[in-house]
Order: structure tokens, then sequence, then C-alpha cells
């Protein structure tokens, strides 16, 4: 059935979750998995004319941004390492995260996307919504959420 699964994980405790399940129902399936990782862009925000400047420059902020994605990703790989399910990690950076998620899936050449829910609920999950919602939204690729 599914042969190709798209993983994104953000390290939390709900994603390392997801990425159990994912890891399994991947090895029950036969199917491989990449994981994804989408890394923030340096942040500068604008405040009238001017813009306030976080002390980090940017490319210490991508070396600390690398770093986190390579721990996150390196705990997903071994968790697949683990059960004998093939594996790769890809990370990029983008700060829009559901359609990073989504144009992962589609250059890796996923047919399925299995990702955690982060459960926001009631005005919360109205006035932020979730990127896992943005992507069940927004791709043509099946999406099988574990919550």
């Amino acid at each position: 059935m599914f042969k190709h699964i798209l993983v994104p994980t953000d390290g939390s405790e709900l994603s390392t979750v997801a990425v159990r399940h994912a890891v399994n129902f991947a090895r029950e399936t036969g199917a491989k998995i990449t994981f994804f990782y989408a890394k923030p862009d340096y942040p500068i925000s604008f405040y009238g004319e001017g813009a306030l400047i976080d002390p980090t420059t940017p490319e210490k902020f991508a070396e600390m941004a690398d770093a986190q994605a390579q721990t996150i990703l390196a705990a997903a790989a071994a968790e697949a390492q683990r059960a004998g399910v093939p594996c790769d990690s890809v990370s990029h950076i983008n700060d829009i995260a559901y359609a990073a998620i989504i144009e992962a899936a589609i250059t890796a050449g996923c047919d399925l996307i299995f990702m955690a829910s982060h459960g926001r609920r009631g005005i919360s999950s109205l006035l932020l919504g979730s990127e896992t919602q943005k992507v069940l939204t927004h791709s043509k690729i099946p999406v099988l959420v574990w919550r």
C-alpha cells in the first residue's frame, strides 16, 4: 500500500511518540521513511522604520538550527534503525512549516505523510490553527494523523 512515508518531527514529546508509531507502521507495511525537520529562518522583527535584530549572528543562528535538526533527526533515525526500517533524514529552512512538509514529501516522492496532531482545542485552535491542520488542508498526498 504505502511504500515511502514522510514523518515530520519537531522533537516535541507528541512528535516523538508519533515517530515511534510511524516506525511501527512502516515496519508492518514494508515502507521506508524520510524524517523531516523544518528549520526556522533567522528571525528579524521589524518595528516602525527599524529592525530589531537578535544579537545572534545569522551564521550562529544557522549553526544552532543545524545542530538542533541533526539531534532531532538522529533520534528519529535511531528509532527506525532499531526496528530495521530503512530511512533518510532531510531538513530545510522554511518558516512556513506546513508548506515545507508538503514540499519535502513531494520532493522525496512520498506517498503518505504521517504526523502528530498537537491537539489544540477550543479558541486556541481557532486563533493559532495547527501545522497538521494546514497540511491536511493543502496536501494532495494522503496524511495519517497520529493522536
